[in-house]
């Protein structure tokens, strides 16, 4: 095991002062919201963090003194927290109040680990979606369209910089826990640990808090973000912008921007997917006979569309190329022309007796087919 007071960089004879200085110097220099992403670096924390711990009580490092690392074997040491007990348990007790004091540095590095764990976490929680909506007309959901769209998030403080403290300072350990973020309660060969009430479990405390964020690191503004709204997209299409989101928690990454259109129904066109659906109106004389008919096309002009001879109600006739684009790059889909027969609610005496000639010499039964 290598000793502790190596560790700090201490002689045996070190005034608690000595080992206090040393002890923040090396904690300031390793903890692990400074060191992100550096395992060695939370290692030799917690190797500081573990010898610290025991060399300040002066009770325990009189008997830590009198015995030194002879009661450990192994090459666990406090590096890698795994001590073990060269003897039997049951011969604890006979070297006084020994068990409360292994037993709590057992624990006191174990929660070392835990609260290390917590505290990546936390560096690395991701920030918030967040979700806004945007109204379109049916014409620019059709060709696409940029639009400027405000949105209020909470974002990184502009002053501290995400800190939380005052600029010109920065958090400091927390002098409850000692940067561990719990505090452990002994019992025996064990020992129970709480997050720090001082810190909240973060480790550091803020002493200056910014005066903008009151230490939280956070502000909330509204930023104003530059949208390219695609050709074709529907009520309800979902537009994905990535890192545009809340910022994220002790430096972690943004979240996202999750922009919902909400289109104006056509009084004209259906969707259905790409494919666009019209009612095209015509007279039964125009169905019977057959006739080209002028329909109008989403773009705003108008195309010609041949009504073939003896054409039913509810007919669907097909022009290729003419309906909505495809968000996939896909070209379009199509549009569609349901016939929609129009029966005269009123009619003059020429008409009147146009049809009644037409009844007289009509051939078929319409209910002769559907009833028979």
């Amino acid at each position: 095991m290598k000793d502790l007071y190596e560790i700090l960089g201490v002689s045996k004879g070190a005034s608690q002062d000595e080992i206090k200085k040393a002890y923040r110097k090396l904690a300031r220099k390793y903890h692990p919201d400074k060191n992100p992403g550096d395992t060695e670096a939370e290692e030799r924390f917690k190797e500081v963090q573990g010898a610290y711990d025991l060399l300040s009580d002066p009770a325990k490092r009189k008997q830590y003194d009198q015995l030194g690392s002879r009661v450990f074997s192994g090459a666990g040491g406090p590096r890698g927290g795994n001590y073990q007990w060269s003897g039997n348990v049951g011969d604890l007790g006979d070297l006084g109040d020994l068990s409360d004091l292994f037993g709590g540095l057992f624990d006191n590095f174990g929660a070392g680990r835990r609260t290390t764990a917590t505290r990546s976490r936390q560096r690395g929680e991701r920030g918030r979606d967040v979700e806004v909506a945007v109204n379109l007309s049916f014409e620019d959901a059709l060709k696409g369209v940029t639009m400027k769209i405000p949105v209020e998030l909470e974002t990184t403080c502009s002053v501290c910089k995400g800190s939380g403290a005052e600029p010109g300072t920065s958090p400091t350990i927390c002098p409850e826990c000692r940067g561990r973020g719990v505090i452990s309660e002994s019992q025996g060969l064990f020992a129970l640990s709480t997050p720090c009430p001082r810190c909240g479990g973060n480790g550091t405390v803020i002493e200056q808090p910014c005066r903008i964020c009151k230490g939280t690191g956070r502000e909330r503004r509204t930023k104003r973000y530059t949208v390219k709204i695609p050709a074709g997209v529907k009520d309800g299409t979902q537009i994905r912008l990535k890192g545009k989101g809340e910022a994220g928690h002790a430096g972690g990454p943004h979240g996202d921007l999750i922009v919902t259109t909400r289109v104006t129904p056509s009084p004209l066109f259906r969707r259905r997917g790409a494919d666009l659906v019209i009612d095209v109106p015509v007279t039964y004389a125009e169905a019977a006979l057959g006739a080209t008919v002028e329909v109008p096309t989403p773009d705003g002009g108008r195309i010609s569309l041949k009504v073939p001879p003896g054409s039913q109600d509810g007919k669907l006739l097909k022009v290729k190329g003419r309906g909505a684009p495809k968000l996939n790059g896909g070209g379009k889909g199509d549009l569609l022309a349901r016939l929609r027969v129009v029966v005269p609610t009123k009619l003059t005496k020429a008409e009147r007796e146009a049809l009644e000639n037409l009844q007289k010499v009509s051939r078929e039964d319409p209910r002769e087919k559907v009833f028979s």
